[in-house]
């Protein structure tokens, strides 16, 4: 079960939407999450109120467009999986999204089972 985060600038409803839909597919084609498994925090920032940085790391020139991805997850997908996850998730957000490979910086951050509880106080994937 993942949990997405997703943070961009001046995005209005449609295009958070989009981007969520794009991450999500990309988790269910590449590393086989359920269709039904979608949790996902999705912010847009104005760049007044609340705003985004970055700048151009590792040779990659982000702009305005830029969109943060962070996924959570239960730990066990191999290099190939999260390599393919990373651009399946680039190619969905500029088809459904219009928003340039180069603006889509996503991280994953693997934990165990016992660190979930999906509602009534209960750790659901740990067996006792």
């Amino acid at each position: 079960m993942p949990l997405v985060r997703l943070d961009t600038l001046g995005a209005d409803t449609d295009r958070l939407d989009a981007l969520g839909r794009a991450v999500h597919e990309a988790l269910v084609e590449t590393i086989g999450v359920p269709p039904d498994d979608r949790f996902q925090v999705l912010v847009g920032h104005d760049g007044v109120r609340s705003t985004l940085r970055y700048d151009g790391y590792l040779g990659v020139h982000r702009g305005d467009g830029i969109v943060y991805v962070a996924i959570t997850m239960r730990s066990g997908r191999t290099p190939s999986q999260k390599q393919a996850l990373f651009r399946r998730i680039a190619e969905l957000a500029q088809e459904y999204a219009g928003t340039e490979p180069r603006n889509m910086f996503v991280t994953l951050t693997e934990n165990a089972s016992i660190d979930w509880s999906l509602g009534d106080g209960v750790a659901h994937y740990f067996d006792s």
